[in-house]
């Protein structure tokens, strides 16, 4: 009888892996966010495009999202003779200062401002029409020869853009319907003047400009990307809004196409290294576990493989939470600190064991019985 005891026991101990097995009493937790921080954006517009969704796991420096810019394109071809923007400037208080964000000489160096006076006398050629294209010839000698366009129309007479030929400035110059330039398609009488440079304005705060003073820029080429709002201290951050910790999308705030104001909320993330085990502590054991103490967790789902967590008890709540039903105990939130790895995910169960687990010794080697049946005594 007594042999069969001792190798019971010695069963038993070999059996016992860890000093979990013989905890006397354990805990269900889930694994909650102990901190939620919200990102918001730093100008105004609208959302282009999102990056992450409710659940996502990200890293300090993701993109989070996109926020769309008012592209700002140059209006005729020309040369960039006056940059007074900069990147975070406000765009209303350089073009009061200086009229315009930027000027463009435009290729086309020369107007024409003209009348009728000179014009052939039929009712049709005291008929100018917006856009039309001229032909224009140097009063003097004729040698002085090029093309237009016709690009305003005043009470006195009309503008002209010359878009070919070279000509003296304050050289008079007649103005034809057509190359053949005939007397009777003579729209009048004109003298060049030089082109001014073209204002380029907008609104907004300037996040990027693409272009600088003396560059070549064709019609349609972009020139600055403006924000609603102002920057903070001039500064022009990128338009992609970048995650600030590692941890886990909790909400997200805004969609692409929506319209979001500095300072708004665009996502909410839950730091990794803020996560919390919270598990309902019953009326009975307050005065058994207290904050401070530690604690030793594993996974509800993984407990085979013998991976642990070291715990500490940080909070237990002052107010019960309300019994569902009148057979419920009364319980107390309560809340673990500890270090999360990969595995870890919110919403995870967790099974938590009072105190700091260690392995247990092995269990001493016992002698073999000696042949021939020899009984322990």
């Amino acid at each position: 009888m007594k042999k069969a005891l001792a190798l019971l026991l010695v069963l038993l101990l070999a059996l016992s892996g860890t000093a979990l097995a013989d905890t006397e009493y354990s805990y269900e937790g889930t694994v909650v966010a102990g901190e939620t921080i919200p990102v918001s954006v730093t100008f105004g517009g609208r959302v282009d495009e999102m990056k992450v969704r409710v659940g996502s796991k990200v890293r300090e420096g993701d993109v989070l999202g996109t926020l769309k810019t008012t592209l700002n394109y140059a209006p005729v071809e020309g040369k960039i003779a006056g940059m007074y923007a900069q990147a975070g400037d406000s765009a209303e208080t350089v073009a009061e200062r200086y009229g315009a964000l930027l000027y463009i000489e435009p290729t086309n160096r020369y107007t024409v401002e003209a009348t009728s006076e000179k014009a052939y006398n039929t009712s049709e050629n005291y008929y100018i029409h917006l856009g039309e294209r001229v032909a224009l010839a140097c009063v003097s000698d004729g040698t002085h020869q090029g093309t237009g366009v016709v690009t305003a129309l005043t009470e006195s007479g009309f503008t002209i853009e010359v878009t070919g030929g070279e000509f003296y400035l304050s050289e008079k110059v007649d103005i034809y319907r057509n190359e053949e330039k005939k007397n009777e398609n003579r729209l009048g009488r004109g003298t060049v003047k030089r082109a001014n440079p073209i204002a380029v304005k907008g609104s907004g705060s300037i996040l990027k400009t693409h272009v600088a003073n003396g560059d070549f820029v064709e019609r349609g080429e972009l020139l600055f990307e403006t924000v609603e709002g102002t920057l903070d201290g001039f500064y022009a951050p990128d338009r992609q809004i970048l995650c600030p910790v590692n941890g886990i999308i909790a909400s997200v705030e805004k969609n692409p196409g929506d319209m979001i104001e500095k300072g708004d909320t665009l996502v909410k993330i839950v730091p990794s290294d803020t996560f919390q085990v919270q598990f309902d502590l019953p009326e009975s054991d307050l005065f058994t576990l207290t904050e401070g103490q530690n604690v030793t967790m594993e996974l509800y789902w993984d407990n085979a493989s013998g991976g642990t967590y070291a715990g500490v008890i940080r909070e237990i709540s002052h107010i019960n939470e309300e019994p569902k039903s009148e057979t419920d105990k009364k319980v107390y939130h309560a809340y673990v600190t500890f270090t999360p790895d990969e595995k870890i995910r919110l919403g995870m169960t967790m099974i938590l064991y009072p105190g700091a687990v260690t392995e247990t010794e092995p269990a001493p080697e016992t002698e073999s019985a000696p042949e021939g049946g020899a009984t322990v005594e």
